[in-house]
Parts: structure tokens; sequence; C-alpha cells
């Protein structure tokens, strides 16, 4: 059977995100009633969808997860997922420990009865340094998270990653060697590495993996203190880009075709092919 077991309808909500939480949180919940309306299976949300994105306003934002009930973003996440009976990949939000007071960029996973499936910090910090572009250092104020996030649905596995986990390939290799159909990156590259690289990391992560790939963006706001890039994408298992927005809100639905991977894999057998003799399989 294909690791992808039934083909699904993807929606990815590039939403328009202010300084009011629970505008976001309204707007929010909005988008994924369209996206479900439309026949999506699997919603996402973007990168920092309650809050503006900056290191300025992560400790504002930051809600807890501990204990249960505690975190306004988590009720409306779960109770919207329930609602329309959806898989519901929220994005990422600003989330603080109450035990340790670090903070975090955390995806929230949802089954379509609300229930948590699954939890991702932020594996790898955004701190770059692009002299004349750019200079931005998440881990002035975030934690990182240290683990792969992998979690089960009827349709399959998904991996899951926020943002700059991209442009580390092992973990996508890692979930797509365990079985995963798709890479999921909620994520708001800027005007400076959108361009250059958005479009690149996602078809790269695809080709290598023989999977589907789905980045989630904010909407473009150039009136924030942070511009993000757009073009929400899925691109699939042999690197052709399904559906991508532009710049402003909207949502993209992609057709998952439950035997586009194994057609590929047939065609280009690398999955076969690897020499685990000559280097290390890094999901062992």
């Amino acid at each position: 059977m294909s690791i992808l077991k039934q083909p699904l309808k993807l929606a990815l909500v590039q939403l328009a995100t202010s300084v009011d939480k629970s505008a976001n949180l309204a707007r929010a919940r909005t988008k994924v009633i369209e996206a479900a309306n439309s026949g999506a299976n699997i919603v996402v949300l973007p990168e920092c969808f309650n809050s503006p994105y900056g290191t300025d306003y992560f400790p504002q934002y930051a809600e807890s997860l501990s204990p249960p009930g505690s975190s306004q973003t988590f009720e409306i996440l779960s109770a919207v997922a329930k609602e329309t009976a959806t898989y519901l990949i929220g994005g990422s939000i600003p989330e603080i420990d109450p035990a340790t007071s670090r903070l975090y960029n955390t995806s929230l996973v949802f089954s379509p009865k609300g229930d948590l499936l699954a939890t991702h910090r932020k594996v790898h910090l955004f701190d770059i340094d692009i002299p004349g572009k750019i200079k931005f250092k998440e881990s002035e104020v975030l934690s990182p998270g240290d683990k792969i996030t992998i979690f089960e649905t009827e349709y399959g596995k998904i991996g899951l990653g926020i943002c700059y986990d991209i442009r580390f390939p092992e973990l996508a290799m890692t979930a797509a060697r365990k079985d995963c159909f798709v890479m999921v990156y909620p994520g708001a590259f800027n005007m400076t590495t959108g361009p250059l690289h958005w479009s690149l990391l996602a078809r790269s992560r695809a080709v290598d993996n023989q999977i589907y790939v789905a980045l989630c963006s904010p909407a473009r706001d150039l009136g924030a203190t942070y511009h993000a890039w757009g073009h929400s994408m899925v691109v699939d298992p042999n690197g052709s880009i399904l559906e991508e927005l532009e710049a402003s809100e909207g949502i993209a639905i992609a057709d998952l075709d439950n035997e586009k991977v194994d057609e590929i894999r047939k065609g280009i057998p690398v999955t076969k092919q690897r020499r685990f003799d000559v280097y290390k399989n890094v999901a062992d």
C-alpha cells in the first residue's frame, strides 16, 4: 500500500494577521471553516498566526499549554477542528513553559474530533545576519525544540517542521524514511530569503525524499515590522508546484494523489538505491 493511503485535499490558509490576538483567532477560525467548506480534509495555518512575528512580540503573546484549558488559542483550534471535522495543523504560536519560563515557537495539531495529536517546537532557530538586508535572532528570546514530529492520520503519516526547519534536510529525510507522505512547514520567510530560497527549498525537500511538501506563510503586510514573503505552496513528490498563492491573504487547496508517490518512486527508485554501507542513514 502507498504511504498515502487515500486521496485528500490539503488547504493552506495564508492569513492576514494584526496586533489584535482575538481578531487574529477569529479570522483564523473563519478561514478554517471556509477551507473545510471547500472540501479540505487537512487545513494548515501559518507560522505565528495569532500574533505579529518578531522577538519583541513573542513574550507578550506567549501562551501556556499547561494546565489544559489555559490557552485561548488551543481551545479555539480544538473547537474549530471538531466543528469542521478536519485535521488542523495550527501554524505556530509563541508558547511559554510555566515550569521554566522558556519561550518556544510551537505548532499544535488537532484531530477531526478536536483532540491534540502532536506538538512541535521549532527545532532550528532563525538566527541570520545578511549585511545590508536582514538581521534576525530568534535565539535572543526563544529556546529550541528537541524532537522530530511525526503524527498518524487515516491518510498516513505526516511530518511537521516550522519555517527555518526546512533548511535542515535531516528532518524531512527522517520523516520520509519513517513513511511520511508529506512534510508540512508553517513558515514566515521574509523579502530577502523568500525570493531566494522559499520555492527552492520546498522543491528540494520534495525531490530529495519523493514526498509532498507544503509551506504555509502569513499574508504580506508592508505596514508590519516584519514583511512575510507569502507564496504558500504545495509541491508534489516530483518537485512540481501544484498550488501557489501570491502575497495577499487566500487559501490554496491541492489534491494529493495517493498513487503519485509510488509512481515517482518506481520511475526513479532512489529509495531502494541508497548506499547505507557508504554513508549513515540519518533516520536510524
